[in-house]
């Protein structure tokens, strides 16, 4: 058997030809990029990832999380293959710097806008307070709490560590701006105990020119001067004191804005009564109430306080005129009974116009009037007292959650 050999054929491949070839299908990163990279050396303060570029790339501790990392182990581990931003373009060494905070900062970012979208409630931790309000993190984002927004009569500082229930005012990420409300997620939640028309007890947390904060159970309501009384108030304070306990009803409920709005001038069961004798409306409270919630349905059928008044008097009245002609048809009575029907049917109209006129002018006007007017003066002030109110004034108004 011959053994035959076959020379060995050298390959004309150097080093400079793979260099070369390198250069040939060379990726170009540019910053911005996110790119797949694999950790094959951890540093005390950084780390070395190969992103397939010709230099290893490297990602300093402090790009490793949006979070306060004190060990790159705590975020990343040898041979894990993970995404990176692109954070620079090349040093004069060749090297790329990485990040995996920008990556997590625009998820974070991305999942808040669609928290405020869903209008959904967070829970967060005050992690710091200053002079303006508190601090807490939203999906590792820095937020802040205005000290309007905070709705407890604890100091501002004996907030530290404790959890809030959140809902969000402003997301700008191009401004870096996450404000949240802790006021608004209270009113929010108690709010879908409450209903217009219904009526609760309050206490006088604050008095203000333009009304005064009624705190219902943990949140704050406004009850505006025009909703105090039928009769002209010149301030809060001459009719209310601080502390006062009282019967008021809801005759708003903004959520989007976190408002409950309040009156006392609805249950007054004559004009002027909050004023000369507070103790009658809270007595007759629940019955002024009822009128008034009676009314609002009315008003939701497209049907007024007169329609329904009129609309009985012809269901109830024109049967028993017709019965009444109908029975007294026979010819021995009909000289008689002519007259009595007719004398019936002025007499009822003759009794019920005045009555129902009467009816319509002493309950629709004033209301629906004063109702109109009362949503256009609470708003206005009360969104102009939340911008200009300082700090301390909005303590006085705080509630207790």
């Amino acid at each position: 058997m011959t053994n035959l050999k076959t020379p060995a054929k050298e390959v004309g491949f150097t080093h400079e030809d793979f260099a070369a070839l390198l250069d040939k299908y060379d990726y170009h990163f540019s910053p911005g990029d996110i790119v797949a990279g694999t950790v094959f050396s951890i540093e005390p303060r950084g780390a070395l990832i190969d992103i397939g570029a010709k230099t290893a790339a490297y990602i300093p501790i402090q790009e490793m999380s949006i979070n306060r990392v004190e060990n790159p182990e705590e975020v990343i581990q040898s041979n894990e293959t993970r995404e990176f931003f692109i954070l620079t373009d090349e040093n004069e060494d060749g090297q790329l710097t990485l990040s995996i905070r920008r990556i997590e900062y625009m998820r974070a970012w991305e999942r808040v806008r669609q928290l405020q979208a869903e209008d959904a409630t967070v829970r967060s931790q005050v992690f710091a307070t200053n002079r303006g309000g508190a601090l807490v993190r939203i999906e590792g984002l820095r937020g802040f709490i205005p000290g309007s927004h905070i709705s407890t009569r604890k100091p501002k500082e004996d907030l530290l560590n404790e959890e809030l229930p959140l809902k969000f005012l402003e997301v700008d990420e191009e401004r870096n701006r996450l404000v949240l409300s802790h006021r608004r997620a209270l009113v929010e939640r108690k709010m879908n105990r409450l209903e217009v028309g219904e009526v609760v007890i309050g206490a006088v947390r604050g008095i203000k020119p333009y009304g005064a904060f009624i705190d219902i159970g943990g949140v704050s309501g406004l009850l505006h001067i025009s909703e105090i009384s039928h009769d002209h108030i010149e301030t809060p304070s001459s009719v209310l004191k601080v502390n006062d306990e009282l019967k008021v009803m809801i005759i708003d409920l903004d959520s989007d804005r976190g408002r409950i709005s309040l009156s006392t001038k609805q249950l007054e069961p004559e004009p002027g009564a909050m004023v000369k004798n507070p103790q009658l409306v809270y007595d007759q409270a629940e019955e002024m109430a009822a009128k008034f919630r009676e009314k609002m349905l009315a008003a939701q059928r497209g049907e007024t306080i007169e329609e329904t008044v009129e609309a009985t008097v012809e269901t109830t009245e024109a049967p028993e005129v017709e019965a009444a002609v109908e029975t007294t048809e026979a010819p021995e009575v009909e000289a008689a009974e002519a007259p009595e029907v007719e004398a019936t049917a002025e007499t009822t109209e003759a009794a019920e116009a005045p009555e129902v006129e009467a009816t319509a002018e002493t309950t629709e006007a004033p209301e629906v009037e004063a109702t109109a007017e009362t949503t256009e003066a609470a708003e206005a002030p009360e969104v102009e007292a939340t911008a200009e109110t300082t700090e301390d004034e909005e303590k006085s108004a705080a509630t207790v959650e």
